[in-house]
Parts: structure tokens; C-alpha cells; sequence
């Protein structure tokens, strides 16, 4: 393949992401060319061929065939997508291109929850007990032969959305029907936002028609930030979630890092998440793992390819300790993945001395949004670095477990992570969501 004096990278965003400006940030700094690849073509992609490109993210064979063709005139050097979709869509365009990659199997794996709950039980991996139903399943006869309580999720949305506890045979039969039509309503979703008939027709329902249930897992939850080279996992950053998840829905808040785990305990989960990314068949690229943690030691909740979600990332910055840097030069997290996705030199990383963390702000309520009153307040806030609230007025906010999108983020540094939780909690408590 032709090499460039400039590495080209292909990024995969989908139209719906908070992601773009972190990457295009990430791939400034780096001095490398940068193709965003979506679903759907921009209005600019004629005045900039090399820089802007239709894929098919919907098919991974064939977006890699497109993605072909176009390095036959802009040579590529790393692909890399942001979410689990995409992770798969990026693991085809590696294979069909020779970039560094994991293999299509394990990107498949990681995205589909009852396949990746298989192969971590079948590796001896600790994962709660699990069993695979049908949307059409009759939810009473069910119910009777259900362990409780009871975790009742889809294969394949993400961000918690259809996740639900029951604690008893009725709070199941209702947690079954409401999953089935979060299920219904998430494939019209994706049938409205296709760009073509033909395209809505072969886009799979989410998770096959199944709902997994398994065993309620107690104990505090964390976050695993890492990255692997050639299958050795690095732990970027373990975060602790401060807020407990007990449901009976699962819409996440805080996430604080260093973790206030004992030191015994983290080097647990980071075992826990390297033996699972093996047994997935994962050997490259970004991971982002879900555990929780109790007497019984950790256990794996999720495993994704791909780094963390939203805007969560610009809680994470790493020092470089390489010989002719300047002490103190920060990487962001994208900046990470797409040196490895280039296969570019990875400096010695470290997280930063300080303790920081990030709140995805609640949703308030079901309304539409009217206006945010108290954002300046809440941005005076000591330690509070920004508060950015992602949702426009007139916009509908959904709560968990039909919703998947956070109205905003608070992000916050300082001393240590208690100080940290206290500053987050402090500026939520100065917003006010006006919803009509």
C-alpha cells in the first residue's frame, strides 16, 4: 500500500454522536489527515473528497469494499470507530484494508451482549447467570421460573436504555412488556433515520427480537478505560461511580477517578477486564468495561471496543513522560487511539496527578425542553472546569429506560475525588431544566 508523509486516518461517526469535535481536535494536534466517514453525505463532501465520505455503516462488508475504494485514491493508515455499531464496521474496513485492527468475530462479539455473556462464562470469566428470551416469549409463564431479583436488557442499545430491574414476578411481567415495546419503538428509530428504503430494509431489529435476563449483580460499579496492544491490556483510567445503581433503571451519573477502590481491588479488575477482552478475541484498539465489585471479587458487566461514550472522555487527560517533552504536555484520550490506530509511537502515559471526574446530568423529567436557568452559577462553582449542555430548547427529553441521551455534562478537577463528587453535585444542585 502507498504511504504517505502525512498518515491518513478514517474516522467513523455516525450523524448522531457527541464525539466529532474531540476527534478533529485530536487529529489537529497529531498533524495527521483526518476522513470522517457517516451514513449519510454531507453537503460539503464534493469540496472536500478527501476529508468527507459516505459509508454504509449499516453493513460492514460493504462499507469495507467503500472504504476500499476510496483508499485507492486517499490512502488510508488507521481506521477507527467511536461506538459499538461502528467498532464492528471498523474491525471489516481493518481486515479488507490490512490496518490495525481487531478481528470482525470479536468486534461482533463484544457488540451483542449474549454473545459476549457465552464466551466470558464459557472462558470462567465472573458474569452473572443469564438466559435468552423472546420478545413474543409469554412474559407470565416466565415470570415463575425467574431468579430475583432480575436484570431485564436488549442485545444491543446502548447507554442503558431498556435496562430494567425486577424484584418480583409481577415487576417482571411489566419490565418484559415495557422492554418489548422500547425494542419496537428503538427499530421504527432507526427505520425514520435510514437514508433509503433500501437501506430500512436491511437494517437488523435492535437485539434480534431477544431480551437477556440475568441474575441482579450487587455492589458498587466501575469503569475501565484501557487500551490494548497486541492483547496486553494498559489501564488507562479505573472510575469509580459514586451514585449507586441499584435501579430500577440504570441511567448513569458520576463517574470520579483515581478510583477509591484498595489498591488490591483494582488490580482485580483490571485482570477481570483483560481476561475478558481475551476471551471476546479482542487484541486492539480502545476498551471500555463495566464491573462491579463486591465480596465475591469483580464481575463483568459489559465490555465494549470502543472508548468511553458521549463526551465523557474530556474527564481524562494522560502526562507524557517521554524524553523531549516538556513535563506537564497532556494527550487527550482521542489522541491515544488514533496514534495506536496509526501505529504511531505511544509515549510512557500517566493520568494526571489530579483527581477528575464528570457528571452526564440527569434527565429531569419527560417535556420538552424550554430553557437551563443557573448554568453560570453552577459554572462558578469551585473545581468546575465547564458545564456544557448538549440539548437545545424545543428538544424532548426522554428519562430512562426509554431514553439514551444525557441534556448536558459537568466536568470538574481538583485535589483529590471526594473534593471532585462535591463540586459535581454542587453545580447540578445551581441548574433548573424549564420543561413545557
Amino acid at each position: 500500500m502507498p504511504r504517505q508523509s502525512v498518515p491518513r486516518l478514517l474516522l467513523l461517526l455516525p450523524t448522531a454522536t457527541y464525539r466529532t469535535a474531540a476527534f478533529v481536535e485530536a487529529a489537529r494536534r497529531l498533524g495527521v489527515e483526518l476522513t470522517v466517514a457517516s451514513e449519510r453525505p454531507s453537503t460539503f463532501q464534493d469540496a472536500n473528497p478527501g476529508g468527507l465520505v459516505t459509508l454504509d455503516l449499516s453493513d460492514p462488508d460493504r462499507a469495507a469494499a467503500q472504504a476500499r475504494a476510496f483508499g485507492r485514491e486517499h490512502p488510508l493508515q488507521g481506521v477507527v470507530g467511536v461506538d459499538d455499531d461502528t467498532a464492528v464496521v471498523a474491525a471489516a474496513i481493518a481486515d479488507r484494508l490490512g490496518l490495525r485492527g481487531n478481528a470482525v468475530v470479536a468486534a461482533r462479539a463484544a457488540r451483542d451482549k449474549h454473545e459476549q455473556r457465552t464466551l466470558l462464562a464459557a472462558a470462567g470469566v465472573p458474569v452473572p447467570r443469564f438466559t435468552l428470551y423472546r420478545v413474543d416469549d409469554d412474559a407470565r409463564q416466565l415470570a415463575a421460573g425467574v431468579s430475583y431479583p432480575c436484570v431485564l436488557k436488549p442485545l444491543r442499545l446502548a447507554a442503558s436504555r431498556g435496562v430494567i430491574r425486577a424484584d418480583t414476578p409481577e415487576a417482571f411481567v411489566a419490565a418484559f412488556e415495557r422492554v418489548r415495546r422500547i425494542l419496537e419503538r428503538a427499530g421504527s428509530e432507526m427505520r425514520d433515520a435510514s437514508v433509503s428504503t433500501d437501506l430500512a430494509s436491511r437494517i437488523p431489529h435492535p437485539a434480534s427480537g431477544s431480551i437477556l435476563v440475568e441474575d441482579f449483580v450487587p455492589g458498587p460499579e466501575v469503569a475501565l478505560e484501557g487500551l490494548l496492544v497486541a492483547g496486553q491490556l494498559q489501564v488507562l483510567a479505573l472510575f469509580d461511580k459514586p451514585d449507586p445503581l441499584d435501579g430500577p433503571y440504570f441511567e448513569e451519573t458520576i463517574y470520579v477517578t483515581p478510583s477509591r477502590l484498595p489498591a488490591d481491588a483494582q488490580r482485580a479488575v483490571a485482570a477481570c477486564a483483560e481476561r475478558a477482552a481475551a476471551a471476546l478475541g479482542l487484541r486492539e484498539g480502545p476498551v471500555h468495561a463495566e464491573l462491579r465489585v463486591n465480596s465475591r471479587g469483580p464481575w463483568l458487566i459489559e465490555l465494549a471496543a470502543r472508548p468511553i461514550g458521549g463526551r465523557c472522555s474530556g474527564a481524562l487527560r494522560f502526562e507524557i513522560r517521554e524524553r523531549g517533552k516538556g513535563k506537564g504536555e497532556m494527550l487527550s484520550l482521542e489522541e491515544i487511539v488514533i496514534r495506536h490506530a496509526l501505529g504511531m509511537e505511544l509515549p510512557v502515559l500517566e493520568r494526571e496527578r489530579q483527581a477528575s471526574g464528570v457528571m452526564m446530568i440527569p434527565v429531569p423529567g419527560a417535556g420538552v425542553l424550554r430553557e437551563v436557568r443557573g448554568v453560570d452559577a453552577a459554572r462558578a462553582v469551585p473545581l468546575v472546569e465547564e458545564v456544557a449542555i448538549v440539548a437545545h430548547p424545543g428538544q424532548e427529553l426522554v428519562p430512562w429506560p426509554e431514553g439514551a441521551r444525557y441534556p448536558g455534562f459537568i466536568f470538574a478537577r481538583g485535589a483529590s475525588p471526594e473534593a471532585v463528587e462535591t463540586a459535581l453535585r454542587a453545580a447540578h444542585r445551581e441548574l433548573q431544566f424549564v420543561l413545557v
